[in-house]
This record gives structure tokens, C-alpha cells and sequence, in this order.
């Protein structure tokens, strides 16, 4: 229980505290808006406060874990809880409306009645009209909370009538200490950490056995493309093409590629950045030594052409080849 909500409390303090100060005085409010960027932690702080809300026996302000409430909280089944999301593109007025008929039913559990809209700036104008209505007018004990990622897109009306949360973004120092906290190795934590924003999707992709042959690909790839470009061609053929089918796949691996010369970048110039691959740092040391500024922004603009002609689709086979040869320092850009 405590380590789930220490977890939390790292990733948004502030939010913690005042949610938890509003609960100890009793002054829940009937709406909340949680606005902020995607990976500050907005959903697991919604869950911890509803939890904290349906919770029948809290201590010092954190739900305990045990009892009816909590359980049925966790096991996604309490009925006093609903959680909207997008039907297809847009959230309509048909949910809102049968939004209303769950909480004003009588329900099965005594208490607080919650309700979350999740993508909440995807309320197409009828829903949002007709939810604003709702939210004037609550009828018995009922909490809203809004999650978006876009505060601009919801309505100024039910901005006024929601008390504003807002989620700091977590710096990349918190969020790598988080995920070595969860389990990762610090040069796992440090190149999800790159790629994501968001800790829950950096924890998906330090488990994901294709994203984890791509970063191993990748370094090899880095050192053989200084090297000796046959074995990068080899490279190629043999490990990078056969993982990644989808243009997708193919821009992220390209991004790590591109990571790991700022990487080196950052090296040759004693800058105190932090690494994407800090497992390179001895290849980046002693490459440092041999390469020019001018020759890695070439390297760099490389990569980068080459992530633009992945988007005009250019043949991916030709596409690789060519960057090899680029990152050899040939620049024979098409």
C-alpha cells in the first residue's frame, strides 16, 4: 500500500498533498479538471484519490487497501464508479447521458458517487453541453473528474465549474529514478526515459521483447557504422530489417539512432547531459577523440533525412543501405 503511494507522491507531490489536505478537511469538491501533458502521472493520482474516496476505513488520508471498498475499487467492479472514453474519435451525448442515469440510480453502496471522464477534451458539443447541465446540478453526493491532456479544447463553462489540478511535467532525472525504483536498470531506465515522456508507457517498452532487439541493434549498429560499413550493411540485413516491418517501428529505432550520436555529441563537448545510452559511454569516449563536430552534424542530418524519406516511403532496404554509407561519410543523399 505505502510504496504504491509513495510512487505516486514522487511523480506529482504537490497534486498529492492537495488532494490529500482537501479529503482530511472534507472539502471535496463535485468537479475536478486534471489537466496536463501525457506521462505526468494523471491517471494513477486519479486513482489513488478515488480510491481515497471510496475507501471506508482511510488512515492519515490514504485508502487501507483491505477493506469492501478498496477491494471492489481494485477489482474494477464498485458501482459507484463509472469511467467514460472515447467512442471512436469523440466522446457523444448518448455516454453523458446514460453517465446521468448511473448516478442518479440508487446505487448499491452508500456514499460518494464518482464519475471520471478520461480524454475529457473529446466531448463533442452536445456531450459537453449536456454534462455542463449536469455538473450545475448534481443530484446526492457526486464527484467528477475530468483527465485531459489538452485544457485549451474543454469548454470555459466547465472549466469555471471544476476546480482546476494541474500536473507538473516530471523532469527525465525524477522519471529515470522512478522506473530504477520499479525495477529497471539505470541505462534501461535512461533510454525509455528518451524515447517516452509517459513512465507507465517507458515501463511497457523496457518489457517489450522487439523494442529491446531494436536497442541492442542499434548499438551494434553505432559501432560497426564507424567502423566498417560492411558489417553495418550485415547489420542491416540480418537484424534491423526482418524486426521492423511497420514505418513506426522503423521512425523509433531511427530516433534511437539519432539519440545515440547526441550522445556523442555531448561527449566530445564535456557537456553534462544525460545519456540515452549510457552502456556506449566507453565507445563514445574513445570515438570522441577521432571525430570533428562538423562530421557528427552530418551524421546527424543523415539520420534525419532519412527519417524524412521513411515518410515519402522510399524503400526501406535502399533507405538503410544508403544511410550507411552517409554515416561512413560518404553524404551520397538521394
Amino acid at each position: 500500500m505505502t510504496s504504491h503511494i509513495e510512487e505516486v507522491r514522487k511523480l506529482q507531490p504537490v497534486v498529492m498533498k492537495q488532494l490529500e489536505t482537501i479529503f482530511q478537511k472534507n472539502r471535496v469538491a463535485h468537479a475536478y479538471l486534471f489537466e496536463g501533458a501525457k506521462g505526468t502521472g494523471k491517471v494513477a493520482v486519479m486513482r489513488a484519490f478515488v480510491k481515497l474516496l471510496l475507501c471506508e476505513k482511510p488512515i492519515q488520508n490514504v485508502s487501507c487497501e483491505t477493506c469492501r471498498g478498496c477491494r471492489r475499487f481494485e477489482s474494477g467492479n464498485h458501482p459507484n464508479f463509472v469511467q467514460i472514453e472515447p467512442d471512436g474519435q469523440d466522446i457523444k451525448k448518448d455516454q453523458i447521458l446514460q453517465l446521468i442515469f448511473e448516478m442518479n440510480k440508487t446505487g448499491l453502496e452508500a456514499g460518494r458517487k464518482i464519475y471520471v471522464l478520461h480524454r475529457a477534451d473529446r466531448m463533442n458539443t452536445s456531450a459537453a453541453n449536456t454534462l455542463l447541465k449536469f455538473l450545475e446540478e448534481p443530484e446526492g453526493l457526486v464527484t467528477a473528474i475530468l483527465l485531459t491532456d489538452k485544457s485549451h479544447a474543454i469548454l470555459p463553462t466547465i472549466r469555471s465549474r471544476s476546480q482546476i489540478v494541474s500536473f507538473r511535467s516530471i523532469p527525465y532525472e525524477e522519471r529515470v529514478k522512478v522506473l530504477i525504483d520499479q525495477g529497471l536498470t539505470a541505462t534501461m531506465a535512461a533510454t525509455v526515459s528518451m524515447v517516452t515522456n509517459d513512465v507507465d508507457e517507458s515501463l511497457e517498452l523496457a518489457k517489450d521483447e522487439q523494442f529491446l532487439q531494436v536497442r541492442k541493434t542499434v548499438l551494434k549498429l553505432v559501432e560497426a557504422a564507424e567502423s566498417n560499413v560492411n558489417e553495418a550493411m550485415l547489420i542491416v540485413h540480418e537484424e534491423w530489417l526482418p524486426v521492423l516491418k511497420e514505418k513506426e517501428e522503423t521512425e523509433r529505432a531511427l530516433d534511437l539512432l539519432l539519440f545515440a550520436y547526441r550522445d556523442l555529441v555531448a561527449v566530445k563537448a564535456n557537456s553534462d547531459a544525460a545519456y540515452t545510452f549510457p552502456d556506449l559511454l566507453p565507445f563514445y569516449q574513445r570515438h570522441a577523440l577521432h571525430i570533428s563536430f562538423e562530421q557528427l552534424s552530418n551524421k546527424i542530418e543523415a539520420i534525419l533525412k532519412s527519417k524524412q524519406q521513411l515518410h515519402r516511403n522510399m524503400n526501406r532496404t535502399l533507405l538503410m543501405e544508403q544511410l550507411m554509407l552517409n554515416l561512413q561519410g560518404g553524404f551520397l543523399f538521394v
